[in-house]
């Protein structure tokens, strides 16, 4: 009998990663197939037949067929291949491959399935088309690929330069609207901006999440009393740390302090700024915004709101 029977084996915990990464594989897999599938519909219902434009590679892909009829679907793949290579050196080989079979399944999709055009009003179409763009390309990357070369162009730029990838890919952008001006039309320029922004706005929400997260930090001198407000009004986790006062005006020393954090929804922070009032109106509390989380008690009901309606206090 061996002396820990409790421990899980190499071979289970081999069985277990492995199960893990199936299921990580097939949630990355339907992730990118819904964003081919909504990026190919923003394509074929919204932009192409309208002759709109957008910004990164597809902007280009998009200019090139409206003025030498080549199409999309070959321009996708063959001005995407660079910069996938590039991904390949500068970020995974896994992350590449992703990529690849993305942009090839989103050729393939635009070639061989057809979309009916839904609008054409000017407005409806940079709005929607950058919409469903968006949405494409955002669910992409939370499956671990890309449907647009650019953002690794600005990467591997970033790198190199002092320049911030946000700004790296404006600049390549300003080129690709003025590239637009000059070979379509000044309104078909106006109206990709219209387009790349709807499709960025849409590109942060999906990768973001729906529900915005706060760090928060708090210093009290009352807090053990915060922290119970935190776990049994709130119902929320929280996390102790070990500090010192750092201001002594007097010259005296440093006192020992405890210092709270913990994580909630926006939607939460009048309570906890409510909370926190009750028990020290002069605590110094410090917001910090967070893209996601995961695991804790954040994405749980609070505990107060369980079906017994009780209070569960925490020592």
């Amino acid at each position: 009998m061996p002396l820990y029977p409790y421990k899980t084996s190499n071979r289970e915990q081999d069985l277990k990663s492995f199960a893990i990464e199936i299921r990580d594989e097939i949630k990355d897999a339907l992730y990118l197939a819904i964003g081919v599938a909504s990026a190919a519909f923003g394509l074929e219902s919204f932009l192409i037949p309208n002759g709109f434009i957008d910004g990164g590679v597809t902007g280009v892909s998009l200019i090139v067929n409206a003025v030498a009829e080549v199409p999309v679907p070959l321009l996708l793949v063959i001005l995407n291949l660079p910069f996938l290579i590039m991904g390949w050196r500068t970020i995974s080989s896994r992350f590449a491959l992703k990529s690849i079979g993305s942009i090839f399944l989103l050729a393939l999709v635009i070639q061989f399935i057809p979309f009916p055009v839904v609008a054409e009003d000017n407005i409806l179409v940079a709005a929607f088309g950058g919409f469903f763009l968006g949405l494409g390309i955002g669910m992409a990357v939370r499956g671990g690929g890309i449907l647009d070369g650019t953002e690794v162009l600005a990467i591997y730029i970033s790198r190199k330069s002092s320049l911030s990838v946000g700004n790296i890919i404006l600049i390549f952008n300003v080129f690709i609207f003025g590239a637009g001006a000059y070979f379509l039309s000044v309104e078909t320029a106006l109206y990709a901006i219209l387009t790349y922004f709807a499709a960025s706005k849409t590109i942060d929400f999906v990768i973001d999440g729906i529900e915005e997260y706060l760090g928060v930090t708090i210093i009290s001198n009352h807090s053990e009393e915060v922290r119970l407000a935190i776990t049994n009004n709130l119902g929320r986790g929280c996390t102790i740390y070990q500090g010192k006062n750092g201001y002594t005006p007097s010259g005296g020393s440093s006192k020992n302090i405890d210092i709270i954090y913990t994580v909630i929804t926006r939607l939460e922070m009048s309570k906890l700024k409510t909370e926190i009032n009750k028990v020290d109106d002069n605590a110094f509390v410090i917001m910090n915004s967070i893209i996601d989380t995961k695991g804790g008690m954040v994405k749980k009901r609070p505990i107060e709101k369980l079906k017994s309606g009780k209070k569960v206090k925490t020592s």
